[in-house]
């Protein structure tokens, strides 16, 4: 890049990374602070505020640089603890939309047996916890052993990124699972949400 487009692009990168980090801070506050929003489907709200809170403050401030200059500065150390941090908390943000849309379709479709579980906090942290670990478990291991088990990096000298990258089948089977099933599952839900209220108001 030119030294102009250079400072541009830093300047937006930290800019989304500032309205990323201050928005979901603002979620977080208005979560502890107002105990009326402190019901069942708004913990799923906060799950994601978490998440998307953890990119900004930590995952987008150590890529921009590695995306201006295209050379990791940083040791291997703090490469393998960005990637483990990157692929969990974005792969955590995905599946809790999902969670927060199978939520409101319950809350459409199962009215009453939704209500009678406003009170139950057991069932809102369990899937809050499953969540994580669903994430986790997707890259994570793949992230920390892959290379242990190939018996070599792949992953050239000032690089950072996952050993997995040139794999297509591992590749396909994850973005199977992190992108594609939750598209379908989102536009499920609230396809169904939508003809509810449309019949509804019929």
């Amino acid at each position: 890049f030119s030294l102009g487009v250079l400072v541009l692009l830093a300047f937006l990168m930290v800019l989304l990374s500032l309205v990323t980090i201050l928005g979901n801070i603002l979620v977080i506050l208005a979560f502890i602070l107002d105990r009326n929003l402190r019901h069942r489907s708004n913990y799923f709200f906060l799950n994601l505020a978490v998440s998307d809170f953890a990119v900004g403050a930590f995952c987008m401030p150590l890529y921009i640089p590695y995306a201006l200059t295209g050379t990791w500065h940083l040791g291997r150390s703090l490469c393998k603890l960005w990637l483990l941090m990157d692929y969990l908390m974005c792969t955590a943000s995905v599946f809790n939309i999902v969670l927060i849309s199978y939520d409101r379709f319950l809350s459409v479709t199962k009215a009453v047996s939704y209500r009678a579980q406003q009170g139950i906090m057991s069932s809102p942290a369990t899937k809050m916890v499953a969540i994580w670990v669903f994430a986790f478990l997707l890259y994570c291991p793949a992230i920390l052993f892959w290379e242990h088990v190939a018996g070599h990096s792949v992953v050239a000298a000032g690089q950072c990124y996952a050993e997995f990258f040139d794999n297509w089948h591992f590749l396909l089977c994850a973005s199977t699972l992190e992108f594609f099933v939750p598209l379908l599952l989102v536009t499920y839900f609230n396809m169904h949400i939508f003809h509810n209220i449309q019949r509804r108001q019929r």
